[in-house]
């Protein structure tokens, strides 16, 4: 009687942690280069969802300098639901000059202390790649995808073992090319779109049921 009753103690402990497991939600990663749309994107999909922005953005590159998260995000596509929380990180670079927002209007003070906390800002979205489960890489559409930059962000992500779509933003731009992104990264999926005005976001969503 007593290994009975323990069979069924176990038996509703396993079934206990499979559900908790199951309910844990995504850690979805945005990574990216300064200005590519990150947190323009990540606001979308918070207000497409949500109906609420959650992070700040800028034509000033390293608007974003901290890691930001937005928790129960819930999307659906085609009859399914996906939970997860979205991770909007700072622009990874490799050389950040306070020079470059003196010239964007900023003094001297201010630039340094944003290029200080863009530096410690890097740090931190590269840290956060062992925490997160999958990885929107944002590319802007408009520029050469074959920079170090873009190389490095995929090549860590691919050492990792981290699931990935590649976003080609700013679509709705004469010069953008999202095809040129499909050539420079022919084993990943690359997915057109405008965080500005929603084109190819439905895809978009359609496709993190994929990732995930």
């Amino acid at each position: 009687m007593k290994k009975y009753f323990l069979k069924i103690k176990y038996a509703i402990s396993g079934l206990f942690f499979s559900f908790l497991k199951k309910k844990r939600r995504i850690r979805l990663g945005i990574y990216g280069p300064p200005n590519a749309g990150k947190s323009t994107l990540a606001n979308k999909i918070t207000k497409d969802w949500m109906g609420e922005e959650f992070t700040k953005s800028s034509s000033i590159e390293h608007e974003t300098r901290e890691i930001a998260t937005k928790e129960n995000v819930e999307i659906s596509s085609r009859g399914k639901k996906l939970s997860f929380n979205i991770i909007d990180t700072p622009g990874i670079a490799t050389r950040i000059d306070y020079e470059n927002f003196v010239k964007k209007g900023m003094n001297a003070k201010d630039s340094k202390q944003r290029a200080k906390e863009a530096t410690k800002g890097v740090i931190e979205a590269i840290k956060w790649l062992d925490k997160v489960d999958a990885v929107l890489v944002v590319l802007d559409a408009t520029k050469d995808p074959m920079d170090q930059v873009n190389i490095t962000i995929i090549g860590n992500l691919e050492a990792r073992g981290i699931p990935v779509v590649i976003v080609a933003n700013k679509i709705d731009k004469k010069d953008a090319s999202a095809q040129t992104i499909r050539d420079a990264f022919t084993q990943y999926e690359v997915v057109g779109i405008s965080a500005k005005n929603g084109a190819g976001l439905d895809y978009l969503y359609e496709k993190l049921f994929g990732l995930i």
